[in-house]
């Protein structure tokens, strides 16, 4: 059986105290990753569902194949494996502003570092997402100006709950159309939120993109026992 608890790294970050540790769920019989900024959670290995629910859902509204995906917010890298599983995948770019969280992956610190390095269509890209969103060169640094058949987001808690304040203006019209750019048309983009289903934005989706809905994801927390929901947007482009 492994340690009880171990802080597997801890490192002072411009929004704050970042920590990756690792603990013993007794139980449940199992080890838990989980990402820490100050005394907030960010992620944990015990919840999972949504995230692979993000890159399940987004890929869905995409056709063809050698498809080429963009997925902000790397966390444990559950998204992204949930994107690499298939087949129809071609590339796949992941933006995370903190370097802490790709060299916990690159260094396998974490279960899904390994897997993800070692494939050859995975690139993680050092950069604030939200900035790149927003500029007209984009999300690859080698292309300026790439488009892609999807971008699968996952960094703040929801649009109304955010990080950092200085990615608000994202969440708005305008901000929402400077991504729909870097989106290829039939593409789409999906958007991980802790919280229930927003109408308002939603409605900001619809105002940008052809399409936009809001899929509740409800699994069970095995903590408080019973049924917990989040939701994923997808907005698809013209």
């Amino acid at each position: 059986m492994s340690a009880l608890f171990e802080e597997l790294d801890y490192r002072p970050t411009s929004i704050g105290a970042l920590s990756l540790r690792r603990r013993r769920d007794l139980k449940l019989g199992v080890d838990v990753y989980e990402i820490k900024l100050g005394d907030e959670f960010l992620m944990s290995s015990l919840f999972t569902a949504s995230e692979i629910a993000l890159a399940e859902l987004g890929l869905k509204e995409v056709a063809g194949g050698n498809l080429d995906i963009v997925v902000g917010g790397l966390g444990l890298g559950y998204t992204a494996k949930a994107v690499l599983d298939s087949e129809r995948v071609g590339s796949l770019i992941v933006v995370d502003a903190l370097q802490a969280v790709i060299d916990w992956h690159e260094e396998g610190l974490v279960p899904l570092g390994p897997g993800l390095s070692a494939d050859p269509r995975c690139r993680f890209v050092h950069g604030d997402f939200f900035a790149l969103a927003a500029s007209d060169a984009g999300f690859d640094p080698d292309a300026s100006g790439r488009t892609f058949d999807a971008v699968l987001l996952d960094i703040d808690h929801s649009p109304d709950f955010l990080l950092d304040p200085a990615n608000a203006a994202f969440y708005g019209e305008e901000g929402l159309a400077r991504l729909a750019a870097h989106i290829r048309p039939g593409g789409v983009f999906g958007l991980w939120s802790n919280d229930r289903p927003d109408d308002a934005f939603t409605a900001r989706l619809a105002a940008v993109f052809d399409t936009a809905r809001a899929e509740e994801v409800t699994f069970d927390n095995p903590f408080q026992d019973k049924p917990f929901t989040q939701t994923v947007y997808l907005a698809k482009a013209g």
